[in-house]
């Protein structure tokens, strides 16, 4: 599967425990008129007013773990759960809460090695990887939920489902998976990029695109981040697809984008074999990260596939 970074992992002050956190940890700044005191909050959804208001808008963000949740919901009908991409973060669905009804919960994922997690080990294992969210998601399993995961992260979202049918506990009302094939397509389709030289990998992420020059062409950024991709796509390039693949009791969409010349429709409809319910395929202008250019459309497509479920 062939993994991009949009942007860099952020590098925020706050340090948050890693997956069997209680979830309880709420971040918050504080605002008032021109004045803020910093923490991480990513996705701030109240707007900060002007010099003279009252200082009583605080803008929140519960974090937990690896879950952020840019606007927590107190009793949430669903929890939807995003994966993010190799070298990314949860950052690449930022912005995207607004988009979603009132009473779902989003609940963004960063795997370990970035961002808050970035005081941990990275896990450069698929199992390993699937294992640290079934630990870290298990408290949140509490209510109607859904995965969605863009490119490794549809694979992440895809291997955690089956772990949760395995396991005979609870599993998503709906799974969905963004420019990533069904698992015989894509295991070991991509190579050993893990393996690449750095110059190498630099040059394979500029021919990919969607990472920018500052990230590939300064020593000192690609230092720190580099590892990031390295890792990621070892969990990626090293998974292995088992000899009959699970077809999961639950119902899946895909998306991809149009120009996206790293992963092709036949890739993407080999979906169609590995669930019970297969919804279909949706095609957007754009090329591997099509969806950052198309977040309102694919959220109304998540919540009305999920409409059609039984809540």
């Amino acid at each position: 599967m062939t993994e991009a970074s949009t942007a860099p992992v952020e590098d925020p002050t706050v340090r948050v425990p890693g997956a069997g956190s209680s979830p309880t940890a709420v971040v918050r700044t504080a605002v008032s008129g021109p004045i803020t005191r910093p923490a991480p909050v990513e996705d701030p959804t109240v707007p900060v007013p002007g010099a003279g208001s009252p200082p009583a808008a605080v803008v929140r963000t519960a974090v937990s773990g690896p879950i952020a949740r840019p606007a927590p919901v107190e009793d949430p009908a669903v929890r939807l759960f995003m994966f993010h991409h190799a070298g990314g973060s949860h950052l690449l669905y930022r912005g995207w809460a607004k988009h979603f009804p009132d009473d779902w919960e989003i609940c963004l994922l960063d795997a370990p090695g970035r961002g808050r997690l970035q005081a941990l080990p990275l896990i450069e294992d698929c199992g390993e990887l699937v294992a640290y969210f079934h630990q870290a998601l298990a408290p949140w399993l509490d209510r109607p939920f859904a995965f969605f995961g863009h490119s490794m992260g549809g694979l992440v979202a895809y291997e955690l489902t089956c772990r949760l049918v395995r396991d005979g506990g609870p599993v998503p009302r709906w799974l969905g998976v963004s420019a990533y094939g069904g698992p015989p397509a894509e295991a070991g389709a991509d190579g050993s990029r893990h393996l690449l030289s750095d110059g190498a990998l630099r040059d394979w992420l500029r021919d990919a695109g969607g990472s920018p020059p500052k990230l590939l062409d300064n020593d000192a950024v690609w230092g720190k981040f580099g590892p990031v991709f390295r890792g990621d796509f070892s969990v990626v390039d090293t998974w292995a697809s088992p000899r009959d693949p699970l077809s999961v009791p639950v119902p899946v969409s895909v998306f991809g984008g149009r120009g996206d010349t790293l992963v092709g429709v036949d890739r993407l409809m080999s979906w169609s074999a590995y669930t019970d319910d297969f919804l279909g395929l949706r095609m957007y202008d754009g090329d591997h990260f099509y969806l950052t250019d198309h977040r309102e459309s694919i959220a109304r497509a998540i919540t009305d596939a999920l409409s059609w479920t039984a809540l």
